[in-house]
């Protein structure tokens, strides 16, 4: 089991183990882009009305999660990428070139700040899902890009779902990792769906939440689990999914992002036909977009991680440029279906990104 697991975790990194050693660099994420400096904070829910669906003699079902939000410059600490104790477990894990270790990755330079003082007013809710295997801080660029822009965002970790995640009890396993294989993955997309709306139940009344405006977004499994949240939860108005199935393909009546890669997504896809068959049954705003010649991960920080340790491996979208389109586009959906102001790039094809094209027309 678990050859297989490091065998996963090197082909959705895109990664072939280098057997020469690199020179150890500091690592960082890029400066989010909008005007607000970016408060962070992490807590854990529990939710004592439900057993853990993977583990259930565990208990009651846990969430780690981490708001980002506008602050006041200048207040708070700076804040660490990751706990020490989950790099070295996702490092341990993943068996990336010994060059590439845990102090590293937990050190990477981040943009926002631990218990910053928050600026005053309402803003509207992102729920961020990351992908299977993966934790809430491979999604960090996105979650602090869109803080700056005026969003609160709450990227969620659920538990037994991921390498490398320190829940109040310590790190726990990956457990729910080989289910896909045995379940599919509708039922955990359902259940990812599920989370995602008791977080939102949590911060109801929430002094920095606007709950009239809520949106969910998702990378890989984390795109299911935003559908599937928006499917059972009224009180969230739109969605988009970052190269996940769609699993169950039922319908959808809100806004609607697909973003997918040459690897998952063109439409026609075998590796994943729930696009295909779920397109017909989404009545709300929609679009689907191919970044070309793109891999699973350019929607999170772990391709530009890797080559900032000096790794080589292919990456055809340039790291950096795969985390311009990602907040690019995700804050345009996001300006446009929770603030209502229209947005250029999705009226077609943008000179200024080249690599994006329209699937499955019409635009209406």
């Amino acid at each position: 089991m678990r050859r297989m697991l490091v065998a996963t975790a090197v082909t959705a990194l895109g990664l072939s183990i280098p057997t020469a050693a690199v020179a150890t660099v500091d690592l960082s994420l890029p400066a989010p882009t909008g005007p607000y400096a970016v408060g962070r904070n992490t807590f854990a829910l529990t939710d004592r009305g439900r057993a853990d669906p993977w583990v259930p003699e565990s208990g009651p079902r846990q969430l780690m999660v981490t708001m980002y939000y506008p602050a006041v410059p200048h207040t708070g600490g700076r804040s660490p990428y990751m706990d020490l104790t989950e790099a070295t477990a996702f490092v341990d894990w993943a068996q990336l070139d010994p060059k590439f270790t845990a102090s590293q990755l937990a050190n990477t330079r981040t943009w926002s700040r631990t218990e910053a003082v928050p600026l005053p007013g309402r803003r509207p809710l992102v729920l961020l899902s990351p992908g299977f295997l993966f934790s809430r801080h491979t999604i960090t660029a996105l979650a602090e890009d869109l803080a700056s822009r005026g969003y609160v965002t709450a990227a969620v970790d659920h538990a037994y779902e991921s390498v490398g995640v320190r829940f109040p009890g310590g790190i726990l396993p990956c457990t729910a990792c080989e289910l896909p294989g045995k379940i599919g993955h509708a039922p955990i997309a359902l259940n990812r769906g599920t989370d995602l709306s008791f977080v939102l139940n949590e911060l109801r009344g929430h002094p920095l939440v606007d709950q009239r405006h809520v949106a969910a977004v998702g990378h890989s499994m984390g795109g299911a689990g935003a559908a599937t949240a928006m499917r059972a939860d009224s009180r969230i108005d739109a969605g988009v999914n970052l190269d996940g199935p769609m699993l169950p393909s039922d319908p959808l009546d809100r806004p609607f992002l697909l973003i997918g890669t040459d690897e998952n997504h063109e439409p026609g896809n075998v590796r994943d036909p729930s696009w295909d068959a779920v397109w017909p049954r989404m009545s709300g705003w929609k679009r689907w977009l191919h970044v070309t010649k793109s891999d699973h991960n350019i929607f999170t920080d772990l391709n530009l991680l890797v080559k900032q340790s000096g790794i080589e491996v292919d990456m055809p979208v340039e790291p950096v440029r795969g985390l311009r389109i990602t907040r690019t586009y995700v804050a345009a959906f996001l300006d446009q279906h929770l603030r209502g102001v229209p947005q250029r790039l999705f009226t077609g094809p943008a000179a200024e990104f080249p690599e994006i094209t329209f699937q499955r027309p019409p635009l209406g």
